[in-house]
Order: structure tokens, then sequence, then C-alpha cells
């Protein structure tokens, strides 16, 4: 019998990921030995990882650098509409593999390192997350990025390069503890400073009215500094830019006044400015309202505005021209708003036009109006932003007036189409007035965009006829869907080569660019060895996850097990509580007949609470305990293991997507906006068990609501129970299992030091439960009983999962933004493959 591949013969194996070459590899080598050189490392003997890593990223950074240069000259000679993404969160993960792949480089990069007597994943796992960013909002835009690139479009991430990311998660006894993600302390090989392009951003100051209109003086200046980053597209020569901007203080700062006196506190309050771009809110789907995140808010816009202008000002086409005219701004640039974070990018861009280009008002606003376009994220109340107005009258005293008249013309149009409604006035004012004047950002931004959409079918309709119902009344035309979707480079290629290539070798690799091709696997759902593959490739994804938990986490989880998965942001309306109480009920199970079949079970839960939010954390902490319960019951005999998934991030997404037999999709019907992750878990091989809410809703669409486990109540079912009155304690009554697992968790069965341990969980759950939790129990614990006895037939499991990945095609992030792009921003994707550095360029005559 032939000895089983190394991990590296199995890589070369996979066509998918670029030709080996013997130049490549020996330029490679000849790179990586230079950067070698260049970082003092003269004996390979005393190198560590992290040197070989930076050799690494640096030989591959060459080859991106003259694309990168050729992608922006293209861009001037040509001159298209450029796109701009305004983000406060891109949620990037790591660099270096997803570089390799979309140069088709990685095979040759991984023979390279392997002659060099070097493990890849070895320096693969050396390189930092870049996690700037929360979760599905921040990940989103990172892959629209990945689109961007690999459709030709002139786009640009715009954001702020935080010093310190999402927090690293640690649980200590069971609790999450906050560790700083100190992300840049050995550097980031991939961003280039640009000092050159270095911006001042005003803050305070006041409002002076002089002959030539209002003038905002006395203000305190901040620098942006730039950082851009490469952004390549897939395998078509392109490479975008990512711009993120760092605050640095002017060199004057607060030394201005010759009074101060003290000269090493003046350098030292430098900080203040500086701490602009510090961190990262840890804040998911709830708004804090502090001043440092409003000037965050303030700081990305006022930069990246300046940034536009002086492109299109210094455009080709503006060169020719004698004049700038602005006429021709929504024509050349379209800016999409990723939620309302990048609000004030519409009063910013008014004051430029009004107060310092001198346009009129009502020509300044259709050019706004025309240049930008909103997506909404969430449909949660306590999410949506609401900034009081004592603190923009401080912070930005212009900006304030410039709302209240944006309001003012608003309202004069309401009150001119619904005489005496009131009402109708006060709902959609950009000012609300209950608890204190707020400025509603939301509001905000359907006023002052074009376009305004939704992230999935369900969440768009939500929109429409209930959140902002006044406005689409209003303006029908205006509210749009476009379905998110993800890259299939990083969530296919990258993270999952085996399957990547088992499809390449059905269907073809075109399916890379136009993931709709997966179609074609519907042809295979019968044939046997095809079946036999993937059963192959899922079983050796969980060993290899397997052996990493061991090796990371010390835990032992047996890989025939299923592997049922719950990975997401921890927050009530994502449910983690009731697959929490199945848990619970499958332990009793067990316990109460012990000989009786079941299924085994590995339960994964991961994701990170916001350190502010006290529910969350008590949620992780009852996981944690009923694993310990659980997982130390010698009565269970590995049938059911619970396992926290510490620090849930983009890197280890990758690693568990691969390995899931069961993605857990279980919010309450009508609160999760769409989810992405969902996607991923869905074309990687693994069967959801969901409610009808957000994407999962499409998903059952494209694949047969019959190839999903969907239990529960539907938005309707939701609305009814809202009318009644929702009454917890019925369920309670009436469900014999569930009254003993809310018993045994109110009885300190999980926290015998401490019985009232949960008692906020418990009291939530009966008397303020806004997410109906016991509602759904029944048929949740129904719908997981159908999932174990599928997973008994595993041809049967297998033939559905092939279903599911022929059915992804829809969710590639490539389809979403080409909807953006002819839908909003009037911009066609094209298959143009610019020259690489190594082909002469074409010379115009």
């Amino acid at each position: 019998m032939a000895a089983p591949l190394s991990d590296h013969e199995k890589r070369k194996q996979i066509s998918i990921r670029g030709i080996v070459g013997v130049e490549n590899v020996s330029e490679i080598k000849k790179g990586f030995n230079r950067h070698l050189h260049f970082t003092l490392v003269k004996d390979r003997n005393i190198a560590t990882h992290r040197d070989y890593y930076f050799a690494l990223a640096h030989t591959v950074r060459d080859h991106l650098v003259g694309r990168w240069i050729r992608t922006q000259q293209f861009y001037y000679e040509t001159d298209p509409k450029r796109v701009y993404y305004l983000s406060l969160e891109f949620y990037m993960g790591r660099t270096l593999q997803n570089t390799m792949i979309n140069l088709g480089l990685q095979n040759a990069c991984d023979e390279a390192i392997y002659q060099l007597g070097l493990d890849m994943e070895d320096l693969e796992e050396v390189e930092e997350d870049a996690g700037l960013g929360n979760g599905g909002l921040g990940r989103l835009a990172a892959c629209f990025l990945d689109s961007m690139a690999t459709l030709g479009l002139a786009a640009y991430g715009y954001g702020i390069r935080y010093e310190y990311g999402i927090f690293n998660q640690r649980i200590k006894e069971g609790w999450q503890v906050e560790e700083a993600d100190d992300w840049l302390r050995h550097g980031n090989p991939w961003e280039k400073a640009r000092p050159e392009y270095m911006l001042p951003v005003h803050f305070y100051g006041r409002v002076e009215e002089t002959k030539k209109g209002p003038k905002w003086v006395d203000t305190q200046v901040v620098l942006a500094m730039p950082y851009d980053t490469p952004v390549p597209g897939y395998m078509n020569n392109t490479v975008n830019t990512m711009r993120l901007w760092s605050a640095r203080a002017p060199n004057d700062f607060n030394l201005q006044d010759f009074n101060v006196g003290d000269y090493i506190q003046a350098v030292l309050d430098r900080n203040l400015a500086e701490n602009i771009s510090r961190v990262l809110y840890p804040n998911d789907h709830f708004f804090v309202g502090k001043e440092l995140r409003l000037k965050q808010e303030y700081f990305v816009v006022a930069a990246t505005l300046q940034d536009i202008i002086r492109r299109f000002k210094t455009s080709k086409r503006e060169h020719t021209s004698s004049t700038i005219s602005f006429d021709t701004f929504p024509d050349k640039v379209a800016i999409q708003l990723n939620d309302t974070h990048p609000a004030l990018a519409i009063p910013e861009l008014m004051r430029i036009l009004v107060d310092i280009e001198k346009l009129h008002w009502d020509k300044a606003w259709n050019i706004t109006k025309r240049t930008f376009a909103y997506t909404n994220h969430t449909v949660l109340p306590e999410a949506l932003e609401r900034w009081p107005i004592q603190l923009l009258e401080t912070l930005l005293p212009r900006h304030l007036q410039i709302i209240y008249e944006i309001n003012q013309k608003h309202l004069d149009r309401i009150a001119a189409l619904f005489p005496k409604d009131l009402d109708r006035l006060r709902r959609t004012s950009l000012i609300e007035e209950d608890g204190g004047k707020r400025i509603n950002m939301a509001h905000l931004c359907i006023v002052g965009s074009h376009a305004v959409n939704g992230v999935a079918q369900i969440h768009s309709n939500i929109i429409k006829t209930d959140v902002f119902k006044d406005f689409s009344e209003l303006e029908p035309d205006k509210f749009q869907n476009k379905t998110n979707g993800i890259t299939p480079r990083r969530w296919l290629l990258l993270c999952n080569p085996g399957l990547a290539e088992l499809i390449a070798e059905a269907i073809g690799e075109e399916y890379v660019k136009d993931l709709s091709q997966l179609k074609k696997l519907n042809d295979f759902v019968d044939d046997d060895t095809f079946i036999r593959d993937i059963s192959k490739v899922k079983q050796d994804n969980k060993e290899k996850f397997a052996q990493y938990l061991e090796k990371v986490y010390k835990v032992k989880i047996n890989p025939s097990s299923m592997f049922d998965v719950h990975v997401k942001r921890i927050h009530e309306y994502k449910r983690q509580l009731l697959n929490c109480l199945h848990i619970i009920s499958m332990y009793n199970r067990i316990k109460k007949d012990p000989t009786a079949p079941f299924v085994p079970r590995t339960v994964i839960i991961g994701g990170k609470a916001a350190p502010g939010y006290h529910m969350a954390k008590m949620i992780i902490k009852l996981i944690t305990s009923v694993a310990e319960v659980v997982n130390n019951d010698p009565v269970l005999d590995d049938k059911l293991k619970v396992i926290f998934l510490e620090n849930y991030r983009v890197s280890l997404a990758e690693k568990v997507i691969p390995a899931t037999d069961l993605s857990e999709q279980i919010s309450l019907a009508g609160t999760e906006a769409s989810g992405t992750g969902n996607m991923k878990f869905m074309l990687n091989g693994a069967l959801t068990i969901g409610t009808m809410d957000g994407a999962n809703v499409e998903m059952a669409e494209e694949a047969g609501e019959d190839n999903l486990f969907i239990f529960g109540m539907r938005v309707e079912d939701v609305s009814e129970i809202d009318k009644k009155g929702y009454n917890a304690m019925k369920y309670y009554e009436q469900i014999p299992d569930l009254k003993q697992v809310i018993d045994q968790i109110k009885s300190g069965f999980f926290s015998p030091q401490q019985p009232a341990l949960f008692k906020d969980i418990t009291e939530m759950l009966f008397k303020h439960d806004r997410f109906k939790v016991f509602a759904d129990y029944e048929d949740y614990v129904c719908c997981q009983e159908r999932v174990s006895r599928l997973y008994q037939k595993p041809k049967e499991w297998t033939k559905k999962v092939i279903k599911n990945i022929a059915a992804s095609g829809k969710f590639s992030s490539d389809r979403t933004i080409t909807e953006y792009a002819t839908e909003i921003w009037g911009v066609e994707p094209t298959d143009l493959k610019i020259p690489s550095p190594n082909e002469p360029r074409e010379v115009k005559g």
C-alpha cells in the first residue's frame, strides 16, 4: 500500500493554485534569500519563523508592486468612473496566502519554500490577522474589495488604520477576558506609508458669518497620514488600493499658546490627537455615543473626501481644462457608505462644495445626492446611530448647521406633499426630539443618497415596509436589495483547497471567477465516485481541524462525530442560548438512557462578546460551564463534546468552516439582516440548520427548502406573537424537556459553587426575551433530531451537501458587486487583463 502523501505533496497536486514552473521557483528562492539578507539575517541557522515569513511576504510583494503601479497608471490614462467604498471596518484577516492565490503564485512559492527546507503552513501561521473589524460588516467590506479588483473596477477602500484591532479573547475560568490586539508590533509588510498625501482634518472651532458666507474658524487640526495596502484581483493583473488613515498631531500641536510654558506636557498631549486612530470600537449591533467614536467617523470622512476631490481635480480630463467644474463629479465618482458610520460624508461634501468651492446650495445638493449611496446593515433599534446635538455643536459646528439646513428643506418637501401630517414630519425628521435632541444618521443617509439598499431580500423588504416605510413611500425607486456575498478566492480556494480542486476536476477552473457554474455539480449528485470524494475531503478537513484543536487547545475530539458549529459574534439575537439549551437537552437524554442509540456530536461554539455587553458575557460563561459538566461526565462516553472556540477570527474561520458538518444559523426571523457565515458554510459543504431569516431564505430558494433544515417561526408569526404579547412561561409549563433544562440552570446544576450565577439569564428568558428563545425551542429540538437521522445515512447526507454546493453560486461577492456596479454606481465590470509588468505597455500614437 502506498505511503500517505505529505501535506506538501498534496498541495503540489492542486493545479488550481498556479503553475509551479522552474523559473518561478528559482525566482522566488532568489527573492526570498535576498530579503532574508536584507533583514540582516546572514546566517540561516539563527533565523526565526518570523524572519522567514517576512522574507516570503516581501518576495510576494515584489510581484505585486509592478502590477499595482501599472493598474494606477492605467486608471490615470483611461480616467474611468471611480468607486469609493467608505467603511469604518475592513476585517481583512491574513494577506500572504490570498495574495499568492490571486497572483497564481501559490504552487511556485510552496515548492520554493519546500526546497529551502521550510514548511509553508508554519510561515503562514506567523502572520497576524488584520482584525480591523468586528464581524460581518467589516468582513463584507474585505470580500467586496477582492471582488471589485477581480471585476476590474477602479475602486478604492477607505477606512482607519487602527493601531489596535478587535481585542483578542481569552477564556479564563469560563469567562471572556479581553486583551489588546497589538497587531502592528512586528510591522506590516503589506502596507506603504504615503506621507506625501498627508491631509489636515479640523475639529471644534466656531462658525463665523462673513460677506462670502459662513466660515469655520479657530479649529483644532489633526493630520491624516495614509497607509496604502494593495488589493490584487484574481489572475487579472489588476491591483487596487485600500487606503487607511492614521492620526498624527501637527508639530505645533498645543504649542501655539506661548503662555502654556509646559513644553513637555504639550508634547505628551499629542497623544490626544493621535488617539483617534488608536483602537477599533468593539461594538457590534450596539450604538455607543462616545465623542472619540464621532471623531473617528469624521476623521475618515474628511480625509477621504479631500483625497477624492484631489484625484478628481488632477485627473487627465481636468488637466486639459482651464477651469474645474463639479458638474461631472457624480459621473466620475461613486461613494458607497457602508452603514451609517461614514454618514458625515454627506454634510462634509456639502460644506466643501458650498463653503469652499462656492457652489449654490441646490446645485451642491444635486451633486451630493447623485454621488452617495447607502447600505443599511441592521434593523435592531439599539444599533442605529443617533448622535446628540450638543456633541456635534461642539465638535463640528458647521456640519450641524448644514444638517439643520438639509432637514429644513427635506421637511418643507414632506409638508408640501402631506399637508397637516405633523406625525409624518416627526417620523421622517433628521432630528429626533424625544429624550434630548439627536440626529438620526440613517435618515441623513437616506435623504442624502440616490440609492439605499438592504443586504438580503427579506431585510430589504423589512426596510421598505417597516423601518423606513415613510421614506420608501416618498421615493420607492430609491430602495433596492443587494444580497450579500463572499469571495470564493478566500472562502474556497484558500481555506478548502481539496474541495476546490475536486470541483475543478469535475467542472473546470472557470467557476473561480463565475461561481454560478457550480450549478454543473448537479450532474454529479448521483455519481458514487464524486459522492465518495466529497465525503473524503470533508473527513480529511475534520481530521486536520481535530489535530489543530488538540495542538492549540489541548482538547481531544472524535473526528467521526458530527461537527455541529455555531460561530459568530455573541449576541442575544443570534440565539447562542437556544443552541445551549439544546446541548443540555441532549445531555439529559443520554444520562436518562446511556444505552439508547445516539449520533455522536461535537458542538463547537465560538465568538466574541462586546466588552460592555453583560448578557453576552454571561452566555459565554453558561456555555463554558455546560461544557465543563458535559465533557467530564464519564456516562457520556464521548457521545457529546462541547468546545468553546477561543478568539474566533478570520484565520480561525478558515480552519473550522471547511471541517463543519452542520452550520447553525438560528437567529429569530426578522433580526439577522443577511449573514455571510451561512454562505461560507454552504460553499464548504456543510448543511444548514436555520430559521427563515436573512440570506437563509435565499439559500433555501436556491437549494430547495428540503435540502436545508429549516425550523421556527417566520417573520409573520413573530409579528403575530408581538401583537398578542409573548408569554415565555406558557412554553416552560407546556414543554417538560424545556422545563427540566431551565430548572437545571436555575438550581445551579452547572454552577454548584454559585447556584444563582445564571439568574440574569433565566430572568431575561422569562421576563424580557425580545428574541423568543422558548417559542422556537420545541421545533428546534425536533429539527435537530431530523439532522441526526440523516447523518446516519452518509450517502443521503452527502447528496444534500453536493446540492448545497451546487446552489451556492448566487452567494459570490462577484455577483453582489456586479449588481452594485450596474444598478447603483453606473460602472461596468470588465474582464480586461492589464498587461503584467514584464509585458510592454501599449503606446498610444
